[in-house]
């Protein structure tokens, strides 16, 4: 598994919940599709929505690289800027880009290497802790790393969904760090390719979002593992997480 994102600026056998456990040959016939028959349905449906999104951007108007249309003006993450002379962003009320835009991209490059990082980690990490708590540790993260963006560029206009595979990639880490699933290490180490390469080219990259999306997908899943048996306290903790990432973009515009 050598997913590697970029943002630029044993499952359950009933059909429900079981919480979070060990997983080894059965996450890995359900990322590969070998060997078994489940379809990890919150990846597959983060993946269609992204493609669908970025499909829309071109209907609209939009350049190859996902520009200059209706979808990314008023979707990607920018604290404060102007649309036809109207201002936008953050700063004017326009919150919900905390979240729209980790479902944007600048082009097929962009969108083919985070969706082909979403299939592999996603697929994983949805195997090990089920639908619900995947989907919530995923947009979650999402939100932890537009916050982190506007830290580190407030000024820039961002977009991607790499703060979301990045925590999905921390809470892979905490699963495995706590032998929840058997990876012999590699998930630290993927982890420490992918910061090396944001690092490497953080002229084109967010920084920010891919720190801060790790974190919330660690913190997170401490939660969640801590919480595997409380639906309400799970929720609780993804909720604090959540208000704790709008508070700091808050005071980083």
């Amino acid at each position: 598994m050598t997913p590697a994102p970029v943002g630029l600026r044993c499952p359950e056998h009933s059909g429900k919940p079981q919480g979070i456990h060990k997983v080894t040959a059965a996450a890995e016939r359900a990322v590969t599709g070998v060997g078994g028959r489940r379809i990890n349905a919150v990846t597959t449906a983060l993946i269609t929505i992204n493609v669908a999104v970025y499909v829309l951007e071109l209907v609209s108007g939009g350049t190859i690289n996902g520009l200059q249309n209706t979808i990314e003006a008023h979707g990607a993450l920018v604290a404060n800027g102007y649309l036809q002379g109207e201002p936008v962003g953050l700063l004017h009320g326009d919150w919900w880009r905390l979240i729209t835009s980790g479902f944007l991209h600048y082009g097929p490059m962009h969108l083919g290497l985070n969706m082909f990082s979403l299939y592999y980690a996603g697929s994983f990490l949805e195997s090990a802790i089920g639908r619900w708590r995947f989907l919530l540790l995923y947009i979650v993260s999402i939100l932890v790393g537009s916050a982190g963006a506007l830290i580190t560029s407030p000024d820039a206009i961002s977009l991607g969904a790499s703060g979301g595979i990045f925590g999905v990639l921390g809470g892979l880490f905490v699963l495995e760090r706590r032998g929840a699933i058997s990876t012999g290490g590699q998930i630290l180490g993927l982890i420490v390719l992918n910061l090396v390469f944001t690092f490497a080219l953080s002229s084109f990259i967010s920084v920010g979002a891919h720190i801060g999306g790790l974190i919330g997908g660690v913190v997170l899943m401490a939660a969640l593992v801590q919480f595997r048996r409380s639906w309400q306290l799970s929720l609780a903790s993804a909720g604090f997480v959540a208000v704790v990432a709008v508070f700091v973009a808050y005071n980083a515009i």
